[in-house]
């Protein structure tokens, strides 16, 4: 019975001898990677976790894992050419290792090859073209190129593929500000009140846009006439001269300076804001304002502060502006809320506005802020723009406001805005 026994024993090592072997080495393997990444994430030991995936490498050449390990460790100690040399091994072995594509374009991006850089990406899109940051890494690639036309074009190509990103939206109408280009053109708003012999008022303007890389200039005249009761009842001109001007990478200004000799306009008015654009499509603004108005009782100066924030979310963009009015010892608020959903470039969209109270940077009425300021007023607009043909850019705006103009006392102004401009 017992030599019977030993002699089973002896055919079933036989048999399952191999397995066994096998099943243990593994064990031992996946210990050993598990104890080279811990090496590497929570010890930020290199040479040790370094060592440790060589010997699993050696152990198990097939084990992809020690190889893929090594890529990422090489590259952390800035070693290129042998991160490279493991993290194409993997692909080589098999192109469904997702990290391995991430792995070895991020590497590219650090060493600045963008061309190598590219060609890795391209082939991670391929295999993998449902994943987003792919598409992302490879708008970092294309920047190093700094060629704003190619990095620019990309982003509209992500913005169609990813209509929910906000970050990408916000990233591609910043960078559409910094393309050259010149736009020449006129607008027109007529404002009708509900009280008899009042109105209406016409504004006139015309104005040129430049664009650059660095900014913005734009010079604007503008022509307002008043009616009552079917005579003119006062009129002027007003030059304006405006500048958006980035200061970083994520970060403008804006200035702008204006005078006129007229009562229907100021007489001087300064303006500056800073914006400073954040993750997730946030961004946030401050600014001041300077009016000085010179009516037949006495010269007036209103000062302003500006706060603001907004949101892209997807392909909408939302805006709240809080002004803070000071004439000497008296503080008057008032607000803005815009809504706006972009339908392609930002020249193309729907805008919802709602307001309350009279800020300096309503164009119509900026000729009666010394009376309307401490006054109560609700406003609701919409509007729409629209590039058309690559070459004209057209807008429309329609706004109800219920303006008390003596205290206690109320109207009714309905004002409709037409803009053109010619972009070439």
């Amino acid at each position: 019975m017992k030599r019977t026994f030993l002699t089973l024993s002896f055919c079933l090592s036989l048999v399952l001898g191999p397995s066994v072997e096998a099943y243990a080495q593994k064990i031992d393997t996946d210990s050993l990677l598990i104890a080279a990444i811990q090496a590497t994430n929570k010890e930020k030991d290199y040479p040790k976790a370094i060592a440790m995936a060589r010997h699993g490498a050696s152990l198990a050449p097939d084990y992809l894992d020690f190889h893929l390990l090594l890529g990422r460790l090489y590259r952390f100690t800035g070693q290129a050419d042998s991160a490279r040399y493991f993290l194409n091994y993997v692909l080589e072995k098999s192109t469904e290792y997702e990290d391995a594509y991430t792995y070895l374009a991020g590497l590219e991006l650090e060493e600045s090859e963008m061309e190598a850089g590219l060609k890795v990406i391209d082939q991670a899109i391929q295999q993998f073209p449902d994943k987003g940051q792919f598409y992302r890494l490879k708008l970092a690639l294309i920047r190093l190129d700094e060629d704003i036309r190619t990095e620019f074009d990309y982003l509209k190509t992500l913005v169609q593929r990813f209509p929910e990103d906000s970050d990408l939206r916000q990233q591609l109408i910043n960078l559409e500000l910094r393309l050259d280009n010149q736009r020449v053109g006129v607008n027109y708003s007529i404002t009708a009140f509900d009280r008899d012999g009042v109105g209406p008022w016409h504004l006139v303007g015309a104005q040129f846009i430049r664009e650059r890389r660095w900014g913005s200039i734009i010079g604007r005249v503008n022509y307002a006439n008043r009616l009552s009761a079917g005579q003119s009842i006062d009129s002027g001109v007003q030059y304006e001269l405006e500048s958006y001007f980035f200061t970083g990478k994520r970060s403008y200004s804006y200035a702008g300076v204006a005078f006129s000799s007229s009562l229907v306009f100021p007489e001087q008015r300064y303006s500056y804001s800073f914006f400073q654009n954040l993750d997730k499509g946030w961004e946030w603004e401050a600014g001041l304002r300077y009016n000085s108005i010179n009516p037949p009782e006495g010269r007036r100066n209103f000062r302003s502060i500006v706060l603001g924030g907004g949101k892209y979310i997807g392909s909408s963009w939302l805006n709240l502006r809080a002004f803070i009015q000071n004439e000497e010892e008296d503080f008057y608020p008032a607000f803005t809320l815009v809504y706006r959903y972009f339908i392609d470039s930002r020249f193309d969209f729907a805008t919802v506005i709602l307001g309350y109270g009279t800020s300096p940077d309503e164009r119509p009425t900026l000729g009666q802020f010394e009376n309307r300021v401490a006054l109560d007023s609700y406003r609701a607009g919409v509007g729409y723009h629209r590039l058309l043909g690559n070459t004209i850019v057209a807008g429309v705006q329609a706004t109800y406001n219920y303006q008390e103009f003596f205290p206690g006392r109320t109207q009714q102004e309905f004002e409709f805005s037409v803009t053109i401009n010619y972009k070439f």
